[in-house]
Order: structure tokens, then sequence, then C-alpha cells
């Protein structure tokens, strides 16, 4: 691949059940040669897997093979109409990643495979039954929007968009048009009611309903969090909405077989007036945030400068809800 496409190339691959997902690839010319690690981008909910582009290519830059890639309902995965469309998290964590996961080990077996995972790309990565092929991830404000870990100054008007707002418009259409409000891509009537509607348990969110599970089937489903063995920083910043202290806590509780670091760095703390849900992946970041995850996705080790940020999991454990 030429350096100077900072966009990657174009790629087709198969989720799990022949859903065609469309997706970037950052890739050097001598991969098949050199065990260099390939890094699988997992999305925020209903964020296009372009908008990781520039971070994409800075690891392409300092030498891994990088694939970023649209989950089905979005961006270039989108179908000609979202109507009536079915998808959920669990299709874009057992299908979506996993055909990811799959694709990567039949084109790239020599090479390690690491996650970077953005929001409920965090979430999905143990929703994948292949996830313990996955030797490192790096998370940023990851979580699975339990309305209860919403930061408590903003939980009131974050309650009232994502979970009525956005349903109710979501029920009207068929999906939710976030674009005509501008607010991310239109997303997906399922996806939708799963951001709605997990309590503190995610796993119990499926006892009723379109995708209701018996209880056994649902012990299987956060069972599947185990299968991550690879090591795990999750980044989070003071001035995330989402992604608080208990929202990672309670979802990095399901990674048992993962060693998990949680690192939780006040934006001040690198001389920066904010940073917030999104702002990580914008490469105004480039010299301060971005090494963290260099760092981590290289060596799998944190600088010694950090290590006062990172969270006493004993002391940080989400309330009961």
């Amino acid at each position: 691949m030429e350096k100077e496409n900072a966009m990657g190339l174009p790629l087709t691959f198969d989720a799990a059940d022949g859903y065609p997902l469309q997706g970037r690839l950052w890739r050097h010319a001598d991969a098949a040669a050199q065990p260099r690690p390939l890094v699988i981008v997992n999305p925020a909910t209903s964020v296009r897997g372009d908008y990781y582009a520039r971070f994409a290519d800075y690891l392409h830059g300092q030498g891994f093979d990088v694939l970023c890639y649209d989950y089905r309902g979005i961006g270039g995965s989108r179908p000609a109409s979202l109507r009536g469309f079915s998808a959920s998290w669990l299709d874009w964590g057992r299908l979506d990643f996993e055909g990811a996961l799959r694709w990567a080990a039949a084109n790239a077996p020599r090479q390690p495979i690491l996650v970077v995972a953005h929001s409920v790309g965090g979430f999905l990565v143990g929703l994948a039954p292949s996830n313990h092929l996955v030797q490192r991830v790096f998370s940023m404000g990851a979580q699975f929007a339990h309305w209860r870990d919403y930061a408590p100054r903003r939980r009131l008007r974050m309650l009232l968009k994502w979970h009525l707002a956005m349903p109710v418009l979501s029920g009207l259409f068929g999906y939710f048009p976030a674009k005509r409000l501008g607010w991310m891509e239109d997303t997906p009537h399922g996806v939708v009611r799963d951001w709605t509607h997990p309590g503190p348990r995610f796993e119990d969110a499926y006892r009723r309903g379109p995708q209701a599970m018996s209880a056994e089937e649902r012990s299987r489903l956060a069972e599947g969090f185990a299968g991550l063995r690879g090591a795990t920083l999750a980044l989070s910043v003071t001035d995330d909405e989402f992604g608080t202290g208990p929202a990672i806590q309670r979802l990095l509780a399901y990674y048992r077989n993962s060693r998990c670091l949680h690192l939780r760095l006040p934006p001040q703390a690198l001389g920066l007036e904010g940073i917030g849900h999104f702002a990580f992946f914008h490469s105004r970041f480039q010299d301060s945030l971005w090494p963290i995850a260099l760092r981590w996705l290289r060596d799998g080790e944190l600088d010694d400068s950090l290590a006062a940020y990172l969270v006493d999991s004993a002391r940080q454990q989400p309330a009961p809800a």
C-alpha cells in the first residue's frame, strides 16, 4: 500500500452470516512476510469507520496494518433503505466484528490481531465468538450505555435525548434519522432498542422483546466475554459524559480473563482544555494522546508518568442499580 494514501484502500469482506461489510485497509507491502500486528478498529455506535482514518494512518506510519470498517446499517455497509432493516448490537458483535476477526485470521494468519475500540466497540469485543484471537485491546470510553452511569450533571439531558427522543423518532421512521438532526449516522431501529434498554447487567435486556433469550442463553452471552485473554487498556477521560468511571468499570468486569487496566485522565493532566467522548481520534491529539495508545499496542506498556491515573478497580465498582 502506498503510504501517501491516507484513507487506506477500499475493502469488502463478509460478516459471519455473509452480510457484505465495507471497510478500508492500511497494509504494508511486506505484511505477508513480516509478522507486523494488524489492528482492527471497532467504531462507536453509528459512527463511520472513516472517522478513524487519521488515527489509522498514524498507526500505519508506526508500522501497523489497520482495518477500519462500517457495521451493518452504517456508512458503506448501509442498505438502500434502513426502514425495516434488521440490525442490533448483537449483530454488530457476533456477526460483524466476528467477520472482521475471521477476515484477519484468513488473510493475515501470521500477524498478531490487536483491537482499538471506541465506545460500544469495546463492548462488541466480548460478543464475538473468536475474541480469543485478540492479543491486545486499547479502548476509549468503552461502555454499554447503562443510563445510571451517565455523568450526573448531564444525566437528565442525556435521558431526554437518547432514551426519549431517539426511540420515539425511531419508532416513527422505522430507523433513527440522526443525520437530519446533525447528531451522527442514521441508525437501525434494532440498535436504538439495544442502546435504550441496558440495565446494570446488559444481558438482562434480552429477557423479553424481539431478541428474547432463555436464562441459559443469556448466561452464555455474558460468559463469552471471558474468551478475551489479551490484555486491555481502557482509557477514559473525566469530561466524557458517557464514559464515566462506573460505566467503564461495569464493562471491564465482564472481561474477567483479560488483564484490564483503567486509565482515567483529566484533560488538564496533559495540558488540554477538553477531550470528551469523541475527540480522542482527532489529529490535534497526535502528539499528546495517541502515543498512549501506540505504546500499549506496540509494547503492552503504559508510561510511568501516567501510573498515578490508574483506577483502583476495587474502589471503583459501579453502584448497584
